[in-house]
């Protein structure tokens, strides 16, 4: 196993991804426990893929994930070919993710008390920043100038920068007096820490329950997808919101259009405009 860390930190993967590709390699190895690793073959990760969906029920995701470490540790640790199945890499369904309305967010950022964890909320909210991202916000990232957050090594290793506003501006000021973080904006228990990507979870999930929104499927990637749909409800244009979400492709940030019921709202209906032009002409012959 340390061969494989080794080449996941050589490939500079993320901690998240090199955390979860090992923790699948070490179930796969725990299955076929009477099997040294290196004799494990194509056809067994196949079946232990269908024992995750058939006995216990995994997601596609997660065999997905699950197979992407298993054609890590073929490919690089064993120099081996892999093909993942074709079917974990199908499209995805098309369900359209849950959005917050603007009363909700604003009752989840009213219902935290602690000031550090609101910071966090609102933080995430105005910019769109993913989970890992705001976790690794330094102080240095940040420009009061241009009113603008460095994101370094984002989703696929790119770096761009996210907006902030004056009334964000100020409240990370009122934040940083108070708690004067040295290094990450957002510090951990331990000195030069950041803060756990899990405990900014729970902040959410707490404030979901004082806010009486505990049965709705909210996730802190709910209030990246709220960012970009309200923002498309304010009348962003399509573009500014892709670089803005860190999209490679304009397709990524169309789904946005599907979430706005403003944007829906405000076009005419058909039959509405039919009756219109009905009625108009009805006044019209009298």
């Amino acid at each position: 196993m340390q061969l494989t860390q080794d080449l996941l930190n050589l490939g500079e993967y993320s901690p998240l991804t090199i955390r979860s590709y090992l923790q699948e390699l070490r179930y796969l190895f725990s299955y076929y426990g009477d099997i040294r690793p290196s004799q494990i073959t194509y056809e067994d990760t196949i079946q232990y893929l269908i024992y995750l969906n058939k006995t216990l029920g995994c997601s596609r995701v997660k065999s997905k994930m699950a197979a992407n470490s298993f054609a890590f540790f073929f490919k690089q640790v064993q120099n081996k070919s892999y093909k993942i199945p074709s079917v974990l890499l199908a499209a995805h369904s098309g369900k359209l993710p849950p959005v917050m309305q603007v009363s909700e967010m604003q009752e989840v950022i009213q219902s935290i008390s602690n000031l550090k964890h609101k910071t966090v909320i609102i933080l995430l909210y105005s910019t769109g920043m993913r989970l890992s991202e705001i976790a690794n916000v330094k102080i240095e990232d940040i420009d009061s100038k241009q009113m603008r957050i460095k994101i370094v090594s984002g989703k696929g290793k790119k770096d761009r920068y996210v907006q902030f506003s004056n009334s964000v501006l100020e409240q990370l000021r009122i934040y940083y007096l108070s708690y004067k973080p040295s290094l990450y904006l957002f510090n951990g228990y331990k000195n030069g820490s950041r803060f756990s990507p899990r405990s900014i979870q729970h902040i959410l999930h707490k404030a979901l329950i004082k806010a009486g929104l505990q049965s709705k499927e909210y996730s802190i990637h709910t209030i990246r997808h709220s960012f970009a749909t309200h923002l498309v409800d304010n009348g962003a244009d399509l573009q500014i919101i892709q670089e803005l979400m860190g999209h490679s492709r304009l397709s990524q940030t169309i789904q946005y259009l599907h979430l706005s019921t403003k944007r829906l709202q405000q076009t005419a209906n058909p039959y509405d405009v039919l009756l219109a032009h009905i009625n108009n002409n009805s006044n019209q012959n009298k």
